[in-house]
């Protein structure tokens, strides 16, 4: 009606309807044909019938014929499956028709990457039809097929039609990904030729620049391109040397970023400012949003409820009655596994059977005085489906014994899904016994012991067995106490809410029998009827109609369990039709089978009907179940007036029910409402697109002496209009009473006051919530939309599960998925609600038909609900949780999502598409104001200029290192002789030539150094290649070499051999390598004379080392700078000549070079050296030597202390043991085992006795990156107990300019920790918060700064000085920097922008370098040596490495931290930008099945914490992720990998 006349209120239109239905009636009367009746009667209704449309079938025509589908049925046996039980011809036209916007071609998405092993199905049961669904999830498919054809043709028509449409559609506009520009658009570089040979051009770049020399083209700028533009794969890829362009990554992900451009949103009043606190978009009201438009409705009363004289004053009276006068007259006939009838209990046998259970209860359990159950307490009652006569005696019993049954379902495994709820159910109600069969005890699990196991979350309970022969027959004198109808609880029914709790509703003795006459009078329920009940007789429909109402009116109960329609479907048909059966209450799944296996029953005669009901009519999707089943079952007599809908609910029990019409009369109108109306709360007529339609029919009227009022479902229960959809609620004797336990939650729910529009309550009268979503129809019809528990509200929209449960597999062909065992739910995710579907998939389902099945499901969901899906994920079959009744537990799916732990075999992630709120990128303003102003600004503010000093470094009083040979070791000193001599004999070098030094760890390499230096050559420190790993490690030897362009080698025979062997000459070219010299045997010579270097600045050595980010650098460290470090080191550290110290670090470059080689050669004192690489033969041997030697001072990297945290950390209560060996041999002698595995702890014992750390005053961990806290904290914390301080461990902070700035000293302060607002620092800003706060991350002060070192905090763009509360570039001015890059290309740009820079404002005179990492300073409350206020600095990442997304400055480390506490089989991750997609590697440490539970849980955390949509997820095996020699993480090395197709990943997913 919104979109017709406005003064058209939704009332008067239904009542219009009504009289337009009533005159066609009347016409219908006087009419002479059928033909004339439809022409009067379509004109009359021609307004109103794309609203209310009448699908009774006439008996002239009765839709499609019965032979059609009896085609149908053949071509479905045919099969084999029952893949088509939820088909639905109207709903598959209109899917169809919305897929039919699409081309009709493939996909343009990128399909995910797997490695085969990582696909291993589950066993699949051997017997599966007709499939293992029983609730109204299994008729959630029902009509969808022909909407989603329509989409499919229609969303083909160009490859990125259907995300594009949802960008422009105003419910499911998209921001763009939050890994894309919004900068200005980059011109894209020209296609690259391709690249060449390895070797030659690393060596030509690699010596001064990054891998990555240009920025790759942004192809998601927001410029809007033209359409079908697509960008060249060779320009995007050409810029990143020795990666194929034709690598399949490469090509999947430039699939994606095709797929992800679309157009931008439009941009918001303002930007995301500093320092605003909003951080999610908030969505401005959409002016074209339907509103409701009608009045206020009225409550609307049901009939009377009618008097009857006879009726029993309770239910157990009536059994009384019928136990003694109608003795004989069956009750229940159960039917065993093939159909046939097993057992028939009369109405003797079952008064009889009750009577002996209840005096059993009360009397022959315990004692007299100490009786186990008194009248009032709650008994479980745990019985199977497949026998309901043990259940009905049980109840009954209960009943007369005065005790409340709560009806239960038997548990399977102790891990049974949903054990933990019902855990719950059972401890609120106070429950301590239960009651089952003999039969059922058995098949229960049990301990080895033979005791019944304790199920997860219960009680302990005693366990009860109620079979006849174990009864005890009442004495004469004993009588049941029946008193009248009360208030009292008479039963407990368990429901599970949306969150997957059990809460039980309690029924009242009153409401019990209230409910039974209402429903007598209802269903016009006579004495001695038969009727056949195919549904679950423990709780809802099965209960009230075939336990209780049948007793009361005496009717012949014929119960088909679960179990018998998984094997013969048509049973309860054979049943009505043999029995002459008048009622019949069933679920539209059983329609579905019977239609299906109708073939062979053609003398089938359901004539004698008067009532079907359908129990889950209210679901929406009934509508075509109920028309497919009266199509078939019309011509066997089934007459369409009897089919009746029902509406109910645990709480409130039977809302309506659709009563049975007389016989030729025209069915109800039917509503067709629009979706999109219904997904804002609005009734509309549906006139623009029939896709998006939604047919409902009516669920009749409320029950007898029922109030029903719509409330609106959120907020205070006000009432809604009369075309708005809300909460139907209940006032009835006939309802649930509370939930048993729970008061609190028992107020909210039956406790409810309507209110009107102003808030005033309507009356004093409570109402019961339902939980059934609906409006009142004309002539006061009740129609169900959907259910509050499967609402998922997504950016203010609300969308029914059923419905897309419905939409997902109407898509063809679906031959994916079972159709029964399919999930919707939603999940939190970035301050909204995502939507989720899991599905099981057939395992001879392809991975291109699952990958093109998921592409459409995400297209029709689109199309249709204009609503984007978050994650579509299938798992292998019969994996997900079920019901005890074979459902899908969609709480536990949930759970299990959420927690990782669901192991799907396929998955797809929408993101990009999605989620709509995220916040504006920020947009870099032109800086029109200038650093001094920037200064000035800060001063004005109160703010210091972030800079710090270390204390005076004094007269550097010897400059020759050569001379300090001569006082060192005399061994050393010789060697380093002979080597002299040899390299002038033999080498024919010239002064001033470089020579590398390829090494293992040693004196020899020491000596290889001075021999150098006496030789006046150059020498360069290379690590050796690995013997094990040539193809990996020789290639960067070959690099240095080349690119240091050395004369000589200096290395060992072992070595020599190795890089002259068949191996190496598969990697590299032998052949030119230059003169190698081995040191091994070396001839008793002495050089004739030894060099001297003319002046201090002459070059001593270079330092080569290839950087986190890709770049191998050479840095010339002259003989100056190397005194002065050396000088500085020695007074930060106090390290005299009397001291010892221990070195577990490599050798080979930067401060650990400095301190293996010369350090200790400076200061003389004596230094113990580690080899990492022996850590990994004897873990303990550093720790021991620290232990052994009482080291005060010791320096590692990373890597040592990670490998001796994860190694030793399940040893410190050996290594603290003082073995004294009180035990003798013979006291393990009793068992061979445990006497090796208790000697081998022993020697182990032995081995690390007396292992003490208390000696250690300072552990410095020697890194060029961001403290560690987290590695630091553990390390302290695990060897606290074996004597380490928490004070000792500290962190040096170096770069490739300069390799020590900060170096923990003796005589300063304690290092400092800061929490920093983590959003801060993403705009360059520092905000210190307190410990614990939302958003912050721990800092840790990177040392004390060294003695003549000045430490000042740029703007790395305007080189101008910031203030200490902004986060800048470290730049250091001090005597001991590098003199700048080595490079034989004449190029001086790097080496005047890196060593010799100055700053544009404030002391233009001194020269800076570089050092390329961030970070702050802070001046803290602690005192420094001086006595002045310690300023501490704080590095906080690489500049490189830095990734700028959506217009900010994101860390790798903070997301990488989140990523590895998203999962516990995350080992370790890594991060990296590609064209402005984030990628995220994860090192999986468990089963390769786990690998896409990784999926949703990366892209969430990263979502979630950081405010960055995941690109592509890479999966891959531990020790994928390469790590340099101080353990960094070479992320550069690890996207080249990436996108060379090299990593071999697990799997791959491309994030949508």
């Amino acid at each position: 009606t919104g979109h017709r006349g406005r003064g058209i209120t939704q009332s008067l239109l239904y009542w219009d309807c009504l009289c337009v239905c009533k005159r066609g009636v009347y016409m219908y009367v006087s009419d002479i044909t059928q033909k004339g009746y439809e022409k009067k009667r379509a004109k009359l209704l021609a307004s109103y019938i794309p609203y209310f449309a009448d699908p009774s079938p006439s008996p002239e025509a009765p839709g499609p014929s019965t032979s059609s589908a009896s085609r149908h049925h053949r071509a479905h046996r045919s099969g084999g499956a029952r893949d088509d039980r939820y088909r639905s011809d109207i709903h598959t036209e209109a899917v169809q028709a919305a897929l039919a916007k699409h081309k009709e071609e493939k996909m343009a998405l990128p399909m995910p990457t797997k490695r085969r092993s990582a696909f291993v199905q589950s066993p699949i049961e051997t017997c599966t039809p007709p499939d293992t669904s029983s609730a109204s999830e299994d008729e959630g498919s029902l009509r969808r097929k022909a909407a989603l054809s329509a989409v499919l043709a229609q969303s083909l028509q160009s490859p990125d039609y259907w995300i594009n449409r949802s960008v422009q559609s105003s419910s499911t506009s998209s921001s763009a990904s939050s890994t894309l520009s919004h900068g200005e658009p980059k011109t894209q570089p020209q296609p690259q030729p391709q690249p060449q040979p390895a070797v030659s051009l690393l060596a030509d770049v690699l010596a001064h620049t990054r891998i990555e020399n240009s920025v790759p083209p942004d192809v998601t700028s927001s410029t809007p391109q033209e359409t079908g533009s697509r960008v060249d794969l060779g320009c995007c890829l050409g810029v990143c040397p020795g990666v194929p362009v034709n690598s399949r990554v490469s090509t999947k992900i430039q699939q994606l970023l095709n797929t992800l451009k679309r157009p931008k949103r439009p941009p918001l009043s303002e930007f995301f400012l500093d320092d605003s606190e909003e951080i999610v978009e908030v969505p401005q009201p959409d002016p074209n949003t339907p509103k409701p438009e009608g009045r206020q409705i009225i409550p609307v009363k049901g009939e009377p409820l009618g008097v009857v004289s006879n009726w029993p004053p309770a239910l157990q009276a009536a059994l009384a009655r019928w136990g003694a006068t109608q003795a004989k007259s069956p009750a229940l006939t159960a039917l065993d596994v093939t159909g046939k009838p097993l057992y028939t209990l009369t109405y003797g046998k079952l008064w009889s059977r009750s009577l002996k259970l209840a005096y059993t209860l009360l009397n022959k359990l315990g004692t007299k005085t100490e009786p186990v159950l008194q009248p009032g307490d709650r008994v479980a009652l745990v019985y199977p489906n497949s026998d309901p006569g043990m259940f009905w005696v049980a109840f009954y019993g209960c009943l007369l014994a005065e005790v409340i049954p709560v009806p239960i379902e038997v548990p399977l495994s102790r891990q049974d899904a949903g054990s933990l709820q019902i855990g719950f159910l059972l401890g609120s109600c106070g429950v301590s016994l239960a009651l089952t069969s003999e039969l059922c005890l058995k098949g229960l699990p049990k301990t080895p012991s033979g005791e019944i196991i304790q199920f997860k979350g219960w009680p302990r309970m005693k366990w009860v067995v109620t079979d006849t022969k174990y009864l005890t027959k009442p004495s004469k004198d004993w009588q049941p106490h029946i008193p009248t109808a009360n208030t009292d609880t008479a039963y407990i029914e368990y429901k599970a809410s949306k969150e997957g709790t059990v809460m039980g509703v309690a029924v009242s003795k009153t409401s019990m029998l209230t409910h039974c006459q209402a429903l007598t009078q209802a269903c016009n329920y006579c004495e001695g009827e038969t009727l056949v009940n195919v549904l679950d007789c423990k709780k809802d429909m099965g209960m009230w109609h075939g336990v209780l109402t049948s007793v009361m009116n005496r009717i012949h109960t014929i119960t088909v369990p679960y179990a018998v329609m998984k094997a013969c479907p048509m049973s309860w048909v054979q049943r009505v039709h043999i029995h002459k059966a008048r009622v019949a209450l069933v679920k539209c799944r059983d329609l579905h089978w019977a239609m299906m296996a109708h073939k062979d029953q053609r003398d089938t005669n359901l004539s004698s009907i008067r009532m079907l009901i359908v129990a889950d009519g209210a679901n929406p999707w009934s509508v075509s179940s109920c028309d497919a089943f009266l199509n078939v079952f019309q011509s066997h007599g089934l007459k369409p007036e009897v089919i009746c809908p029902c509406a109910t609910s645990p709480e409130a029990l039977t809302v309506a029910i659709r009563r049975p019409g007389a016989r030729g009369a025209p069915l109800p109108a039917r509503a067709i409402l629009s979706m999109g109306g219904l997904s804002h709360g609005v009734i509309r007529v549906n006139t623009e697109d029939k896709n998006s339609a939604l047919t409902v029919q009516d669920v009749g009227h409320i029950m007898p002496g029922a109030l029903m009022c719509i409330v609106k479902p959120d907020g205070p229960p006000q009432l809604c209009k009369t075309d708005e959809i809300g909460e139907i609620v209940i006032n009835s004797r006939a309802g649930g009473t509370m939930y048993y336990g729970l008061s609190g939650v028992t107020k909210n729910t039956f406790e409810v006051i309507p209110v009107n529009q102003a808030g005033a309550p309507i009356g004093e009268i409570p109402f019961s919530r339902t939980g059934l979503l609906g409006f009142v129809g004309p002539g006061s019809l009740v129609f169900v939309v959907g259910k509050i528990e499967g609402l998922l509200m997504v950016s203010g929209r609300r969308h029914n599960a059923d419905d897309l449960v419905a939409t997902a597999l109407a898509v063809e062909p679906v031959k994916t998925v079972y159709r029964g065992r399919i999930a919707v739910f939603s999940v939190t995710v970035f301050y909204d609600e995502r939507i989720v579907i899991v599905a099981e998939q057939r395992p001879d389902a392809s991975e291109e038909d699952s990958f093109q099945w998921m592409s459409r499901v995400l297209q029709a969901i689109d199309s249709i609900h204009q609503v984007g899906l978050y994650c579509l994920a299938l798992v292998p079959a019969n994996t997900l949780p079920k019901t005890p009744l074979g459902g899908i537990h969609i709480c536990e799916t949930k759970q299990n999502f959420l927690e990782g732990n669901l192991h799907p075999c396929n998955i797809l992630l929408c993101p990009h598409t999605c989620v709509t709120n995220m916040p504006k990128p920020r947009q870099k303003q032109p800086v029109d104001v200038g650093p001094a102003s920037m200064l000035v600004g800060n001063l004005v503010a109160g703010k210091r200029i972030a800079q710090a000093t270390g204390r005076e470094l004094g007269v550097v009083e010897d400059q020759d290192l050569i001379r300090k040979v001569f006082s060192a070791l005399l061994p050393l000193f010789s060697l380093a002789e002979k080597i002299t001599a040899t390299l002038m004999e033999r080498g024919g070098l010239n002064t001033g030539d470089n020579v590398v030094l390829l090494y293992p760890p040693g004196i020899d390499l020491i000596a290889a150094f001075y021999g150098c230096l006496y030789a006046g050559v150059i020498p360069v420190t290379v690590r050796p290649p690995h013997p094990q790993n040539l193809a990996a490690t020789l290639p960067t030897v070959r690099m240095i070499i080349d690119v240091s362009k050395a004369a000589c080698i200096l290395t060992t025979q072992p070595l020599m051999r190795i890089l002259r062997s068949r191996e190496a000459a598969a990697s590299v070219n032998i052949k030119t390598w230059p003169t190698i010299i081995d040191t091994d045997d070396l001839p008793r010579k002495r050089p004739p004379h030894i060099y001297k270097p003319p002046t201090a600045e002459m070059l001593a050595y270079l330092d080569f080392s290839v950087s986190t980010t890709g770049m191998l650098t050479g840095v010339k460290m002259s003989h100056a700078a190397v005194s002065t470090l050396c000088r500085s080191i020695k007074l930060q550290c106090e390290l005299y000549s009397s001291r010892q110290i221990a070195i577990c670090l490599d050798p080979y470059c930067g401060l650990g070079f400095v301190l293996w080689c010369l350090s200790s050669v400076y200061s003389g004192h004596q230094s113990i050296l580690i080899p990492p690489l022996e850590l990994e033969s004897s873990l303990p041997l550093w720790l021991s030597t620290l232990s052994q030697y009482k080291i005060r001072d010791t320096f590692c990297s990373y890597s040592v202390m990670e490998l001796c945290t994860k190694g030793l950390g399940t040893q410190t209560e050996m290594l603290k043991v003082k073995i004294t060996l009180i035990h003798t041999q013979n006291n393990y002698a009793t068992c061979g085992s445990f006497k090796s595995i208790a000697l081998s702890f022993l020697r182990a014992c032995l081995q690390a006795r007396g292992l003490n750390l208390s000696c250690v005053r300072s552990c410095v961990v020697i890194a060029e990156e961001r403290p560690r806290l987290a590695l630091t904290q553990s390390f302290s914390k695990l060897f606290k107990d074996l004597g380490l301080s928490p004070r000792a461990v500290s962190t040096a902070f170096g770069s490739r300019v300069n390799l020590a700035i900060c170096l923990q000293g003796t005589a300063g302060p304690d290092p400092s920790t800061v929490y920093v607002d983590m959003k801060s620092l993403r705009h360059d800003r520092v905000r210190l918060v307190e410990r614990g706060a939302p958003q912050s991350i721990p800092l840790m002060e990177s040392g004390t700064i060294l003695p003549g070192v000045r430490v000042i905090i740029v703007n790395p763009e305007t080189r101008g000085p910031l203030g200490d509360s902004h986060l800048g570039e470290i730049w250091v001015n001090s005597p001991h920097s590098a003199s700048g890059y080595y490079t034989i290309y004449g190029e001086e740009s790097l080496q005047a922008d890196h060593f010799n820079t100055r700053l544009s404002f404030g002391e233009p005179h001194t020269l800076w370098a570089r050092t390329g990492y961030l970070g702050f300073i802070k001046r803290t409350e602690l005192l420094d040596a001086s006595g002045d206020r310690h300023d501490a600095l704080f590095v906080v990442g690489s500049l490189d490495e830095t990734l700028e997304l959506r217009g900010l400055r994101y860390h790798p480390i903070d997301i990488e931290t989140s990523v590895s506490r998203a999962h516990r089989c995350i080992a370790e991750s890594a991060v990296f930008t590609w064209t402005n997609l984030l990628v995220v590697v994860a090192e999986l440490s468990g089963s390769e099945q786990e690998a896409l539970d990784l999926v949703p849980l990366v892209t969430n955390v990263v979502l979630e914490e950081h405010h960055l949509i995941v690109g592509v997820v890479v999966i891959v095996d531990p020790g994928v992720i390469p790590i340099n020699s101080r353990g960094e993480k070479q992320r550069m090395h690890l996207r080249d990998s990436f996108l060379a197709d090299q990593l071999d990943p697990i799997y791959v997913a491309y994030n949508m």
